[in-house]
């Protein structure tokens, strides 16, 4: 029904009229109570809204206004993500997992996360969601192909009733069967927001509700005799329904809700008052309700070993977690923007039984409060910027703290300088310290360290010269999923401390409608236990031709994109745990991925069409997403993003 209501409201808005396309520009003056440059809402038809006027409001504030325009930029994230995938290696249905060939370890966070981490790439967090204001209102739509028997579709539309109140509304969904056996795939999320002001803009809320539901397929990768006929190029087996799987009967699924509250009240106004001060009091709420479950149809013994019934079984576990926060800010020209603030977090994962293995008991729950404190600051001097942010948790079962400093330098209007810090510690993720499953090996209750991380940055950022960002952790107590001894996966904590450096370089170079579009990442880990394993080098290179045709009515984008990755001990996948474990006996990489695309932009409508992986036949079936699971082979997509201002 959802659904059905969400479609007829698409079509019910879906007719649009012309806007004027126009880069994207970033504000750090705070998103609620800032103006746009002609500020157009509820003025009269006479006057024409510019694109300017299309606000996005990011978490911290942050403001954009809607991009029309087509980038190469906007190519990398035509995307099931919808965001850059620079560093994920994708599987080969779309809606599944990505392998990760990069990490960052900077946090501030305090409390542990939701295990079945591969299930989340699609799961929208709290700063992954934007608040609007427009003076008309605006719908997006997306559409991209699928493979086999399937679609994704993004359907977005946004409006201010009034100069002070704005909602806005979307769904994504996927389907898609796959060229694989067993792996179909069906997802949604939906999302709503609201953004509001009291005329007198002394009262700020934002408010959103998100609901996710998100199911794989799985068949536990191809068999071992399948892998010899997908790597020897046979004809035969070029059909990869053909190709033998380790089991047909599984499937795992993500599904959570979330309601979501900020608001705050300005006690002391400096923009309606002479003073120069200003104080407000705020409140944060979000509830977040979750469940992972997997079920099977039969038990498959021989790939996860034994279990305690061999026919139809459900691993279901949940988490209800329950957050408040409140804030006392204080903002002064001289001392700058200062916050302080008292959490309370309210926490209950598990199960619903108690599992007595080995003469051991294994508890059903974690649940409990934890009462954390901490505070932000914020300051702009000439021409630099600071920021900093702490918390520690003060009371409850978990321990944690962080700590996190930045300095921006901005020497010119091209050239900018920042350098950061960052500290955290935390437990490991519920997963990791319960689980309980049909299966004896995938039972175990922990009892590990905070996992502790130091990151030092340094970025620069110029158009004229490039984008360079570096960083280098320390992590101590990290903790990961590997096959023991007995050939069971489970979980483990790191007795040596490991150092990762990150050296990343974005450029891109122009000669006439040529260009030529690079990224390069440089890593390099010491880990005498090599339990954090990335390629040494990662790069994408796209060199596209682009210009006006047609007298200008169409923009074209035309050009082919090289991504490649240096041989490394890649993670392997657990379909049952949703999660990658560490592997050390066979290096992937060192294949390279080929993509023609022609995109085009006629008014507000950007068209999308690729040939991916155009190369997969000449340059060897050696190409995998993880092993035993092999990444996509050649295959056409077509996709269009369509805007409407009404």
């Amino acid at each position: 029904m959802l659904k059905i209501f969400l479609a007829f409201l698409t079509v019910f808005f879906c007719y649009g009229a012309f806007a004027q396309g126009g880069p994207n520009r970033l504000s750090r003056t705070g998103g609620q109570s800032l103006k746009s440059p002609r500020d157009t809402i509820g003025k009269s038809n006479n006057e024409v809204a510019k694109i300017t006027d299309y606000l996005i409001i990011s978490h911290e504030n942050d403001t954009t206004y809607v991009d029309t325009t087509l980038t190469i930029k906007k190519d990398y994230k035509f995307n099931y993500l919808r965001r850059d995938e620079f560093g994920l290696l994708p599987f080969s249905n779309l809606g599944q997992t990505y392998n990760s060939l990069t990490y960052d370890f900077e946090s501030t966070n305090l409390m542990p996360s939701f295990g079945a981490r591969a299930r989340h790439f699609n799961y929208m967090e709290i700063e992954d969601i934007s608040y609007y204001r427009v003076p008309t209102p605006l719908t997006e739509l997306l559409y991209k192909s699928a493979f086999e028997q399937g679609q994704l579709a993004d359907s977005f539309f946004t409006v201010n009733t009034s100069p002070q109140l704005n909602f806005s509304i979307a769904y994504k969904g996927l389907r898609s069967l796959g060229k694989y056996q067993h792996i179909l795939t069906s997802t949604g999320n939906f999302r709503f927001t609201v953004n509001y002001q009291t005329k007198n803009k002394r009262y700020f809320i934002r408010t959103h509700i998100i609901t996710h539901d998100l199911m794989n397929q799985e068949n536990g990768g191809l068999q071992d005799s399948s892998v010899d006929n997908f790597e020897s190029g046979d004809p035969e087996f070029l059909d990869r329904s053909i190709l033998e799987v380790n089991f047909e009967n599984a499937e795992n699924i993500l599904v959570g809700k979330r309601v979501y509250l900020d608001h705050r009240y300005y006690l002391l106004n400096k923009k309606d008052s002479l003073s120069t001060n200003q104080i407000s009091i705020g409140h944060v709420m979000s509830f977040e309700d979750k469940y992972y479950q997997y079920d099977q149809s039969n038990a498959s013994t021989t790939f996860f070993g034994p279990s305690f019934v061999t026919s139809e079984f459900t691993d279901r576990v949940t988490l209800e977690n329950f957050h408040n926060k409140v804030s006392l800010n204080y903002s002064n020209n001289i001392v700058g923007d200062l916050q302080f603030n008292i959490n309370n977090t309210n926490y209950n994962y598990g199960y619903n039984k108690i599992v007595v293995l080995n003469g051991n008991t294994i508890t059903n729950r974690l649940k409990g409060d934890v009462i954390s404190a901490g505070g932000k600051y914020h300051k702009s001097f000439k021409k630099f910027e600071f920021n900093g942010e702490l918390g520690l948790n003060v009371a409850g079962d978990f321990d944690g703290n962080f700590i996190k400093g930045e300095a921006t330098f901005k020497l010119n209007e091209d050239l900018s300088a920042t350098a950061a810090i960052n500290h955290n510690s935390k437990a490991p993720n519920y997963n990791v310290l319960l689980y309980q499953s049909n299966y004896l090996n995938y039972n175990w209750r922990n009892n590990f360290n905070n996992t502790e991380t130091q990151q030092l940055s340094f970025q620069l950022k110029s158009n004229k010269i490039a984008n360079i960002s570096f960083d280098y952790s320390t992590i101590t107590d990290y903790t990961y999923f590997k096959r023991d001894d007995d050939n069971a996966i489970k979980a483990f904590q790191n007795n040596k401390t490991i150092t990762y450096l990150r050296v990343k370089l974005e450029k891109e170079i122009r000669f006439g409608n040529f260009a030529l579009d690079n990224t390069i990442l440089y890593q390099n880990v010491q880990d005498e236990n090599g339990v954090l394993n990335v390629p040494e080098l990662t790069t994408r290179n796209t060199l596209y031709y682009a210009n006006h045709i047609f007298k200008k009515a169409m923009y074209l984008q035309t050009g082919v994109t090289l991504n490649y990755f240096t041989n490394y001990y890649m993670n392997a996948y657990d379909p049952l745990l949703a999660e990658f474990y560490v592997q050390n006996t066979r290096q992937f990489g060192e294949f390279p991925r080929l993509d023609f695309f022609i995109n085009a932009k006629i008014r507000q409508t950007r068209i999308y069409l690729k040939a991916e992986h155009f190369n997969a036949a000449f340059t060897g079936y050696n190409y995998y997403s993880a092993p035993n699971y092999p990444y996509r082979d050649f295959t056409v997509r077509f996709g269009v993003a369509w805007n409407f201002f009404l």
